[in-house]
Order: C-alpha cells, then structure tokens, then sequence
C-alpha cells in the first residue's frame, strides 16, 4: 500500500483528492490522520510556489512518504486578480469563510454583473517518495453573484456561479460529483492523474 500524505487538514480537500486520483493500492491521509505536524510559511507570490512549500514541507515531515499539496485561490477581474494566493486569509488572517465572502461582496458592490467575472485556479504539487515532482494546474471560469447561495462547498463556493452551469447554480448548490467535473481542482486532479498514470 502506497501512503499519500495530503499537505492538508482540509477533510473536504482531502475527500476530494482521493475520489479523483483512485490508483489502487494508494491510500490518502491528511497530515492530522497521521499526527505530523507541518506548517511551512506559505510566502511564495504564486499558487504554485505555495503548494511546492507545503507538498516538500510534508514529504519531510513524514519521513519522505509520498506528499501532495494544493494551492488554490479566487482571481476576480474587476479587482485587478484579486485575492488570489490571498484568497484564504483575504479578510485577515484567521479569516472565516463568512468573513471573506462578506469582505468580497463589499469589494464588488458597485461592480456592475456583466464585469464581475471571477476564476478559480489551482496548483498541484506531487513529490514522490524519492523526491520527483509533478505539478499540475486546473481553472474553471465563472461570476459572482451578490448573495451566498447553497450549503455545499466552502470558501467562496457559495459566491461562484461557473459558466459550465450556464450562471443558473453555484458551486456551493450542486452535489461533490457535479463539482468535481468542473471545479479547479477537479480539473487539476484529472492532469495529475494522466501526468502520474504516464510516469
């Protein structure tokens, strides 16, 4: 059995991660599953240098299993590509996922809806055991609405209507495997999963 430690303690990420990549004989653990404390600075000015920190970080905290990291964030058009790496701690550092929504919305309020397109995008970094990296990247186009609808997803689920559900449905009102068709990191899952089952 091939452990993967998963640079996380997001349940929901973690969940995700191991429904799309299914090899079998891998198993996927969030660092709490495995008692491994890892908590690298994420100070890298792109989503693929923070999930880089956090995958590398993991790999040697745990001995030098297999780690995979996620770095992933919200780019808002009207707000320059704003907050992007910020986008977990937008409203501050120990920010909510309510308090980040409110501080987006406020931000957008005088954004007409035709202009408040958004993505999402994420960045998977992959170190093997002996320390081969593969990195992979997936978006998924949309808007924003202006009030938060549906109870699934978190962050800013319940904010982005993607243009896959033709602006009728949030991320946040749709089921996991909906999401998982067209989500980021959905899509940056499938990538890696071709990059890994052609290594």
């Amino acid at each position: 059995m091939k452990t993967v430690v998963i640079a996380s303690n997001n349940a929901h990420k973690a969940e995700e991660i191991a429904s799309a990549l299914d090899f079998e004989g891998w198993e996927f653990r969030t660092l709490r599953e495995l008692g491994i404390q890892s908590d690298p600075a994420e100070d890298a000015d792109t989503f693929e240098g923070n999930a880089r920190i956090k995958a590398r970080a993991a790999h040697e905290a745990s001995g030098g299993m297999a780690a995979l990291a996620d770095d992933s964030g919200l780019q808002v058009d009207a707000l320059g590509g704003e907050p992007g790496v910020y986008s977990a701690r937008y409203a501050g550092e120990d920010a909510t996922d309510a308090q980040n929504n409110a501080k987006l919305l406020a931000a957008l309020d005088a954004v007409p809806d035709d202009r408040r397109t958004a993505r999402f995008v994420s960045t998977l970094v992959f170190v093997d055991e002996d320390g081969a990296e593969t990195v992979a990247h997936g978006t998924v186009e949309g808007k924003l609405g202006r009030e938060e609808r549906g109870s699934g997803g978190f962050g800013y689920d319940p904010l982005f209507y993607p243009d896959a559900f033709a602006g009728k449905r949030t991320l946040a009102e749709v089921s996991q495997t909906e999401k998982n068709a067209v989500s980021h990191r959905g899509n940056a899952l499938r990538q890696l999963r071709a990059l890994l089952a052609g290594s």
